[in-house]
This record gives C-alpha cells, sequence and structure tokens, in this order.
C-alpha cells in the first residue's frame, strides 16, 4: 500500500471578515507544492471561498492541524509575483487586508466557478472565430510640432531604466488621446502589453473605437483589444479579464478597477483625465487607481502618462517639483481656438423680485443667434431633476427626505419626490403634507426643467438633456451623444456628464449656468473641481476649427471677479495651480501634508461620535494631529448617521506607521461599540 503523501503548508489571502482581525494571508494544507498566485478553493468558516496562494513562508505552531486546500485551478497560470506586490501594497497603503482586496479585484464569476468549468471557460476562449480579411492600414494623422515631442520624451522613456512619470499637459482639443495612440504604438512594437485608464465607463466606447480603428490591422487577434469595466456581464468580465492574464490580449481599455488587471507583459500605462475623482474609489478599500498606476510603472519601471488639460494639483505640484516630466501640449489641433469666456455679472441685471433665473435674456438671446446660424449649443447645470426642492408658502414646508438629511428632488417628468441620496421615492402630493395648501412649488432648478424652460422659450429648438435619469437603459447614452453627433440636436443640456472627454465637433456656445455653490464650499478641494469642471465643459467648444463665428462660453456668476473666474478667463491653468497650491501650502493642505479620515456610521449620532473620541484617545503617533469628529456633509443618510474624524501628518510615512499600529486597535474597539454599523478609514480622501 503506498504511502500517503506529506502535506505542506500554503499562504492564501482569503476574504475574511473585517472583524476578524485577519488581516494576512491564511495557512492551509494542501497535498501538493503550489506556486504563489495560483487560485484555489479553501475553506472559510462553514463557506468555501476563492483564494491566492501568496508568497512568503508559513508560519504554522507544531501540533496544529491546518484545513485543506479544496481545489486547485492548475488550468490557468498564476497571477504574477508583480500582481502580487501590487496587492500587497494597496492593501498596505489603503489599510484593508489583502484577501479582501484579492477578491474585490478578480472577476466576480471567477468566485463562482469550479476548476472544471474554468477549463471550459478557457476551452471557450481558445475557439473564438479567428478574424477574417484583415483590415486596412489606418491613416495617421501628422503630428503637431509640441505632439511629436511629447511622443518623442514617452518612446525615450520606454528606454530609460529609472523612468519617471509624464504628465502630459494639454488644453482640450490638442490631440492627447494621439499622443497615448502612438506611445500605445511603440510600446506594443516591442512586444509589450498597454493599459488605457478611463474616468467614466460611458467614455470607454469611444476610446475603444478610436484605439480599435487604429490597431485593428496591427491586432488582428480575437480579443487583442478589450475593456474592463463594470458594465459588462460577469461573463465578459471574466472572459476580457482571461485574455489579458494570458497575454491575449495587448491593450486593455477600463476604468479604475482596471489597474488590478493581471498583464504579464505590461509595457505602458496612460492615465487619462487623470485629476477625475471618479479614479478614486468610495467604499470598501478606498484606493486611488491613478495613484496605484504610478506605482504599479514605478514597481515595473515602465512610463506612465497622466493626461489631462486641468491636472490635479498634486501632479502639478510633482512636476513642478521635478519628480513627473511634464510634456505640454499648448494648442489645439487643426487650427481650432480655445472658446472666448464671457463672465457674465449676475448683479448687472436690473434689480426685479426673484431674478435668480438661469435663463437670463441675455443668455437667451445668445442662444437663439447661435440657433439662426444653425451652430450646436451646450448648457451646462451640475443638477439633475426638476428642482432641488418642493416647497409650500403657507407653512414653509419644503420636500425632505425622512431618511436623510437632504431635500428630495422633484422629477417632474415622473411626478415624483426623490431623494437622490438613498433613492427613497414618493408621488408628488397633491397638497401641502403639513398644512394642506394646494399651492406648492418648486424652487431652483434641475437640468429637467433647464429643459422645459428652453423648449418653451426657444420654439422650434431641438433640445436634448443628457444626465443620469435620462440614460439609464442601456444604450440611451450612446444614441443620444451620436443624435448631438449627427447635428440632430439644436441644445444640449446636461451635467457634468457631458462636459468630459466627448468629442463634439458642431458645439459652438457652452453655458455654465449656477456654477458659484463651489466657490464657498467647507470642501478645500471644490475650487480645484469647479475649475476642472468648467475649463472642460468650455473644452467641448469650437473644436473643430470650421465656423464662421468664434466659439464661445458664457459663464453667468455673481462673482465676477473672483480670482478663480478671471484665471478662467484667461484659459489660465498655471494661474490658477499656482494660487491655489500657494494657499494649500499656507493651510498645510495636500500635497503639502498627508491625510486620512475615519469614518463611522451608527443609528445616532451620539453612537458614531463616541466610537471616534474613543478611537482619538488611543490615537498615539509623532508628527500626527487628530482633529475632533465632525458630522458628514450629508449628515444622514436611509436613518445612519455619518461622522467622520481628521487625521493629518506631515509626511507620509509617519502616516502610515499611525495607522498601521491604530487599525488593530479601531477593530477591538468596534466590538466594545455595538452601536456602531459600520467603519472605514479613508486614506488621501478626496471629499472632506
Amino acid at each position: 500500500m503506498p504511502e500517503p503523501t506529506a502535506a505542506v503548508t500554503v499562504r492564501v489571502a482569503v476574504d475574511a471578515p473585517q472583524h476578524s482581525g485577519l488581516n494576512g494571508p491564511l495557512d492551509y494544507a494542501s497535498e501538493q507544492a503550489l506556486a504563489s498566485g495560483t487560485l484555489v478553493r479553501v475553506p472559510l468558516g462553514k463557506r468555501e471561498l476563492l483564494g491566492v496562494v501568496w508568497p512568503g513562508e508559513a508560519e504554522v505552531a507544531p501540533g496544529v492541524a491546518l484545513r485543506p486546500v479544496t481545489a486547485v485551478f492548475d488550468s490557468l497560470a498564476p497571477l504574477g509575483a508583480d500582481w502580487c506586490r501590487l496587492l500587497d501594497f494597496a492593501a498596505g497603503y489603503y489599510q484593508r487586508s489583502v484577501g479582501e482586496l484579492a477578491s474585490a479585484v478578480l472577476p466576480p464569476q471567477l468566485r463562482e466557478l469550479s476548476p472544471e468549468q474554468l477549463v471550459a471557460r478557457l476551452r471557450k476562449l481558445d475557439r473564438k472565430a479567428r478574424p477574417g480579411a484583415a483590415p486596412a492600414e489606418p491613416v495617421r494623422p501628422e503630428l503637431a510640432a509640441d505632439q511629436a515631442v511629447a511622443v518623442e520624451r514617452i518612446a525615450a522613456q520606454m528606454q530609460a531604466a529609472g523612468p519617471k512619470p509624464q504628465l502630459l499637459f494639454g488644453v482640450t482639443g490638442s490631440g492627447k488621446t494621439e499622443v497615448y495612440l502612438r506611445a500605445a504604438e511603440a510600446a506594443l512594437a516591442q512586444g509589450r502589453q498597454v493599459l488605457v485608464l478611463v474616468p467614466e465607463i460611458n467614455l470607454t466606447p469611444q476610446l475603444e473605437a478610436r484605439f480599435t480603428e487604429r490597431f485593428a490591422a496591427a491586432l488582428p487577434e480575437p480579443l487583442a483589444i478589450v475593456s474592463l469595466h463594470s458594465a459588462l456581464t460577469p461573463a465578459q468580465r471574466l472572459q476580457n479579464w482571461l485574455a489579458a492574464h494570458l497575454g491575449r490580449a495587448r491593450l486593455v481599455l477600463g476604468t479604475r478597477l482596471a489597474v488590478f488587471a493581471s498583464l504579464p507583459e505590461l509595457g505602458l500605462i496612460v492615465v487619462d483625465e487623470e485629476h477625475d475623482p471618479s479614479y478614486k474609489q468610495q467604499d470598501g478599500a478606498r484606493y486611488s487607481a491613478r495613484d496605484l498606476a504610478v506605482w504599479r510603472a514605478h514597481e515595473r519601471r515602465i512610463p506612465v502618462v497622466l493626461g489631462s488639460a486641468t491636472p490635479s494639483l498634486e501632479s502639478w505640484q510633482h512636476a513642478e517639483s521635478g519628480r513627473y516630466e511634464r510634456l505640454t501640449l499648448g494648442t489645439r489641433i487643426g487650427g481650432g481656438a480655445l472658446p472666448r469666456v464671457k463672465l457674465f455679472d449676475m448683479k448687472s441685471l436690473p434689480a426685479t423680485p426673484g431674478v435668480t433665473t438661469a435663463l437670463t435674456a441675455p443668455l437667451l438671446a445668445a442662444l437663439k443667434e447661435r440657433l439662426d446660424r444653425g451652430e450646436q449649443s451646450l448648457v451646462f447645470l451640475n443638477r439633475r431633476g426638476y428642482a432641488p426642492v418642493l416647497h409650500c408658502g403657507e407653512c414653509q414646508w419644503k420636500s425632505d427626505c425622512p431618511h436623510c438629511s437632504a431635500w428630495r428632488v422633484f422629477h417632474k417628468r415622473d411626478r415624483t419626490l426623490r431623494c437622490h441620496h438613498c433613492g427613497f421615492t414618493e408621488r408628488v402630493p397633491r397638497a401641502c403634507p403639513n398644512c394642506g395648501n394646494h399651492d406648492i412649488a418648486p424652487i431652483g432648478r434641475g437640468t429637467e426643467r433647464l429643459e422645459e424652460q428652453l423648449a418653451e422659450a426657444l420654439p422650434g429648438a431641438r433640445v436634448l438633456r443628457i444626465d443620469a435619469d435620462s440614460t439609464r437603459r442601456k444604450g440611451e447614452l450612446e444614441a443620444q451623444l451620436q443624435a448631438v453627433h449627427d447635428g440632430e440636436v439644436d441644445i444640449l443640456v446636461g451635467t457634468q456628464m457631458i462636459t468630459k472627454g466627448h468629442d463634439f465637433r458642431r458645439i459652438r456656445f457652452v453655458a455654465a449656468v449656477n456654477p458659484d455653490g463651489a466657490l464657498f464650499s467647507s470642501d478645500f478641494r471644490a475650487p480645484e473641481r469647479l475649475f476642472a469642471l468648467l475649463m472642460q465643459a468650455g473644452g467641448r467648444a469650437g473644436r473643430d476649427a470650421a465656423g464662421d463665428t468664434p466659439a464661445e462660453m458664457w459663464v453667468q456668476t455673481w462673482h465676477r471677479d473672483h480670482a478663480l473666474y478671471q484665471a478662467l478667463a484667461r484659459h489660465d491653468y498655471e494661474r490658477f495651480a499656482r494660487d491655489q497650491l500657494a494657499e494649500r501650502r499656507t493651510a498645510s493642505l495636500p500635497p503639502f501634508s498627508h491625510l486620512a479620515l475615519l469614518r463611522a456610521e451608527a443609528r445616532t449620532a451620539q453612537a458614531a461620535q463616541a466610537f471616534l473620541e474613543a478611537a482619538a484617545s488611543l490615537a498615539q503617533g509623532e508628527g500626527v494631529l487628530v482633529y475632533p469628529p465632525v458630522p458628514h456633509a450629508v449628515a444622514r443618510v436611509a436613518d445612519v448617521e455619518r461622522m467622520q474624524m481628521l487625521v493629518e501628518a506631515s509626511q507620509r510615512a509617519r502616516l502610515q506607521a499611525f495607522l498601521r499600529g491604530w487599525v488593530p486597535q479601531l477593530i477591538a474597539l468596534k466590538r466594545e461599540h455595538k452601536a456602531v454599523l459600520r467603519w472605514a478609514v479613508d486614506v488621501d480622501p478626496l471629499s472632506i
């Protein structure tokens, strides 16, 4: 009778619950030695979970009986050592367990499959149809002088032993995408894979079309160009992830989650619109995909290109200090001029009661003029719905949300009051629920009301609204954008969704109404976000040099002389960045300090506050400042009270050292504070 095989011990990263305090990989018994990066199924409690065999030596006390690995995905090549290092770094930096992070970033369908089912999926991948006739070679446009310099510098970094991150600072319409395409071409020619990150899902198909058109002849194999984002079906996401991991996908386009794609031959990372807040995950492991892209490129010694017309102040400061190399594209392609910015002073209007209107008479006249010329216009208002609030003039009742400290927004199309925080929706009441008054009216305006008022004021104009409400169903956004491109729309109304990245060739006039709110926000990043948003919105105008009249951007403001608007009027991002960085240096704010937020949620504000105060009493660390707890900007959502506490350090290393000691104490503290529903640490928070 043969001798039983001696079991070996393997470390496995598995998603253990946070309250267990099990942050590192767990030890299991295996019948065979397994390479690190191998996918396995293992028992944890009463469940069986997907895990990843993790690098490093297991340390098991003598006499401890380990549970066995239940299944091994040996048909799939192990995840690379560099992928494991990326996960290790991200888990440590953002204070999460490596198993939780691995589980979150691998395709969800992998968690459900058995090794046999995965074998079937891999066979299916191999059977993907071979391409038909080879597409014609694409026509590559001639590069402008500054584009050529940028392409040359990126190519030089590909040969460098330790390439610097490159900040591609280009005005809107200056041809940043063409620089990305040429850089990708150079990396692909060296037999490397390319990762291109975009902030929003709705930008992925547009960019995918550009890359496919350029590389269809060079990459004719099936699945050589794939996308990775949350709008894919689970089966598509698994297929595209496998194609990348197996090296079949040479070019991967995706949103923030794609920064964790397994790419064994990665040679270039591009982060388009690098300033965009969408790159920061807002729940679970609150990682920044842009920052991880920079870390991953540094660790792999490959170039990373960060592109933006309005770079984040952190990236700008890195370029100023020489840590990043700045590449500048200062002019628009094809001779198109940047729109002339007109700051319309709302104080100049006659003092008529109730005139805080978005659609002033001069703005309507400007829109009509463009309409008569057959030109397209864009009106930008960053608030969806018909009106922010319904109001009773008799008893002053307003349509607040019973579950949140926020107003419910009036949506006229389906006659509902909808909370944009918790989703609570009710039919609009026939009369005031407080006093019975039938005369309840909307206050303020959202995009839905603006669309209606434009249609009334400019009869015959074809007005289209694009926002999260009008594009809920699959395919609606693509169809609406196509209508704009085809010239079937005269006036486009929308939220920030329409300001990012879209190449509208026919728009010559952009109006921003009611943008002032962000000037006086308690969030120190609000001016940076507003400036970026307005620059991006203005950038949709005049992208085509053809047209008899100059492109124009109209900003309606009560604060015409504000430094932010003055810099916008001159398209002077550098002046704006210089002023903002000087303010931040004085106030010791990022990038001149490093922050983390401890957030707590409970049924009562007292319970959340008690947890945060107890956490503060445990805080110990030299050069670290812990501020008192304060309510969240929207303090109550879905009947849950939210409090937060800011931690500040002068050096990143000090903040990390402090958090490493503090977080295990918080896990233990939560057991004492049972009224707390959830808590989380947010490192480098974007909104405060």
